[in-house]
């Protein structure tokens, strides 16, 4: 079969799957500098697994030996509702992981398209990746025409799918029509790079991971920097205040993936129920969802910070069982956030439990916020 036909067929199968845009490009080496650059700085963080396999991040061909082209699709999650950013007594999760979990549903689609792809091809070999493995998968996105990469370092598609949307691709051992790269329409537009809280996008088109809010809030798994934790506000998984803000997004339509549907429960959920969640509790309502990357002690890490931000008192109560909870990690932020909130109950938490707290580094801190306490007395 021709190159062009074949094509043309693998991309009908793919918009027939559910699929919104597909997009083929031809496999070459990657541009080094930027990834290298990155690196260096160090901007990836706790992501250790960024540095590793670096060149097969640059060349798909060692991924998949007989590699010619790379197939890209991009399958539409947005939602219209509003993220409750101004109030305080609930948490914010990014819209991606409202529903189900996003893996799951791409690979699904990418194995019939693989498998559509051989009945077309019986000589045709391929490896599907979806947000997983040594794949730059923006890059070959955009190298496909699917889109661009803007400067908060999202793939931006167009004013119908905006950046709302999650990426797969699948390394194919047959040469296929190759599309046209994407093309910049940034233009002089900086307003996710002003709406950063933490100013993660250093620069345009660079984000400092160890900055960004979604970083401190899934990928860190431990302490969030302390100079950092006001300025997560109530956002508990996730952020996408640089995609609110992009006017690419405004008229994106609404997502037809019925598994993408948000949970009820995830689009405002108040802190008070995130904070009294047991961790049974967590694995049944987690279940199938992105949230259970952070796992039951990250969310209640989160949780209590975002609490601590909202200075309302109504929360001490659950500060105060936090505080006391068997994980030293969401102990040090509850003892943070009731240091943030004040007052006199708060204050006596903190010396009860300095009293008998055995963790050397949560001794340490409750020592350092107490201290802190009564200098500003």
């Amino acid at each position: 079969m021709l190159p062009e036909l074949l094509t043309k067929k693998i991309k009908e199968s793919a918009i027939s799957l559910g699929f919104h845009r597909v997009g083929v490009a031809p496999v070459e080496a990657v541009p080094d500098s930027k990834l290298k650059r990155w690196l260096k700085l160090d901007y990836h963080g706790e992501m250790h697994y960024m540095s590793r396999q670096v060149e097969k991040r640059l060349d798909p061909s060692l991924v998949l030996e007989e590699t010619k082209s790379v197939l890209s699709v991009a399958l539409n999650y947005y939602h219209n509702y509003e993220l409750n950013y101004d109030d305080r007594n609930s948490g914010v999760i990014s819209r991606y992981a409202s529903g189900d979990d996003y893996h799951k549903v791409m690979e699904t689609k990418l194995k019939a398209l693989l498998k559509k792809i051989t009945e077309l091809c019986p000589d045709a070999k391929g490896k599907i990746y979806v947000d997983t493995g040594p794949i730059m998968d923006k890059y070959w996105a955009s190298r496909s025409g699917m889109g661009w990469i803007g400067k908060n370092t999202n793939l931006i598609a167009d004013k119908r799918l905006g950046s709302w949307f999650f990426i797969g691709e699948i390394l194919i051992n047959q040469r296929l029509d190759s599309d046209a790269p994407g093309s910049d329409h940034c233009g002089s537009c900086r307003r996710c790079l002003d709406a950063c809280p933490t100013e993660a996008i250093v620069e345009p088109y660079v984000v400092d991971s160890r900055l960004c809010i979604s970083y401190l809030t899934i990928e860190v798994k431990e302490d969030i920097p302390e100079n950092l934790r006001r300025s997560t506000s109530n956002l508990v998984f996730g952020c996408d205040i640089c995609q609110d803000v992009c006017p690419w997004n405004r008229k994106v339509e609404p997502s037809r993936e019925e598994s993408f549907i948000p949970r009820k429960e995830l689009k405002k959920p108040r802190l008070k129920n995130l904070a009294q969640l047991t961790k049974e509790d967590f694995r049944y309502l987690f279940q199938n969802s992105p949230i259970r990357r952070s796992k039951w002690r990250g969310l209640m890490r989160n949780t209590a910070v975002a609490m601590g931000n909202s200075h309302n008192k109504e929360f001490i109560p659950d500060l105060c069982k936090l505080l006391n909870c068997s994980d030293a990690m969401v102990r040090r932020h509850a003892a943070w956030a009731l240091k943030e909130i004040g007052g006199s109950k708060a204050q006596k938490a903190l010396v009860e439990r300095r009293a008998i707290e055995t963790n050397s580094q949560t001794r340490d801190e409750l020592k350092t916020l107490l201290e802190t306490e009564t200098s500003n007395l």
